[in-house]
């Protein structure tokens, strides 16, 4: 029987992987899974205990939260790899806002079929992001995406609200971000041999398929093709924006022509006049960043999930 980790992050969704903790150890003891649990108590606690596990010869370590404790067990299972430890394989039990790499690698949002998926077993290769510049000089691990300008300010202004419900919660923060944020600096983005300088609103940079719970910034996304999804929005009017809205909410904002879509394994952003606000998986690279590099490193941990139909 497989030893399991359970990091679970008691803040996540505003409370809700508190209250998640009983009902998952219930679960996982219904199941007679051999698990230990240990919560985080801070801001990249999770890398450590993450590491801790893996040289304690844990086989899956499960991020119990939201898109940001699923990212710092993926740095932490990287950190691993990079000093030639066997990485354990990935789980996720989704208690967060959003859980949008839970979506986009077929693990339940419901906690008792989530669980049923580590029960089964099954994995499936997981390409992982890395992004460089901001905070992490050093570089950064993503599992979900990078986000530049107008989502990264709604990642903000959605870590300031109460708990309203995942999607919900970052409708009205696009919303609020529409007030603040709506001049895009001038900015130059490199993606493999393509290049496109102008003011952009946002730039995403996906691995998933979405963002905020309900918005498909990047529908045709696979987590295993070893290449990154680009969503790259130039600077338009507050009111274009509410209209740009519905397209992103159903993933066909690339009918629209303010809108760029592209594929590419290494790219590269640097702003040219204006700064640069930036996250990944929900967490803050920079407020006033000036460059930031991101390639895609292929097929490097497998995580646990339900096998989709066409690997039944």
């Amino acid at each position: 029987m497989k030893k399991i980790q359970i990091i679970a992050n008691p803040v996540a969704g505003s409370g809700t992987g508190a209250r998640s903790i009983p009902r998952i150890q219930k679960l996982l003891n219904e199941h007679d899974l051999e698990f230990n649990l240990v919560q985080t108590q801070y801001s990249g606690h999770g890398i450590e205990l993450t590491k801790e596990a893996v040289s304690q010869g844990y086989e899956i370590i499960v991020a119990a939260g939201g898109d940001g404790t699923v990212n710092e067990v993926i740095n932490g299972l990287m950190e691993c790899k990079k000093i030639g430890l066997t990485p354990a394989a990935l789980g996720i039990l989704g208690a967060g806002r959003g859980n949008d790499l839970a979506y986009s690698v077929n693990v339940p949002h419901d906690l008792e079929q989530a669980v049923n998926a580590l029960v089964g077993c099954h994995r499936q290769w997981l390409d992982i992001g890395r992004v460089v510049g901001g905070r992490f000089p050093e570089g950064r691990y993503f599992g979900n995406c990078v986000g530049v300008g107008f989502d990264a300010v709604t990642t903000i202004e959605v870590s300031k609200m109460p708990r309203l419900g995942g999607f919900f919660s970052f409708f009205i923060a696009v919303l609020k971000t529409i007030f603040l944020y709506y001049k895009g600096p001038l900015i130059t983005v490199k993606y493999d041999d393509q290049e496109l300088t102008q003011h952009c609103l946002m730039v995403s940079i996906m691995n998933g398929q979405r963002l905020g719970g309900g918005f498909w910034t990047a529908p045709g996304a696979k987590q295993d093709d070893g290449q990154l999804d680009l969503c790259i929005a130039r600077e338009v009017s507050r009111r274009r924006i509410l209209t740009l809205i519905p397209y992103f909410m159903k993933g066909t904002q690339e009918t629209q022509d303010e809108i760029t879509m592209g594929r590419a394994k290494n790219i590269t952003i640097t702003a040219i006049d204006g700064a640069l606000p930036a996250q990944t998986d929900g967490e803050i690279l920079c407020t006033d960043g000036n460059c930031l590099e991101i390639e895609v490193l292929p097929k490097q941990l497998e995580v646990v999930c339900v096998p989709r139909d066409d690997q039944a």
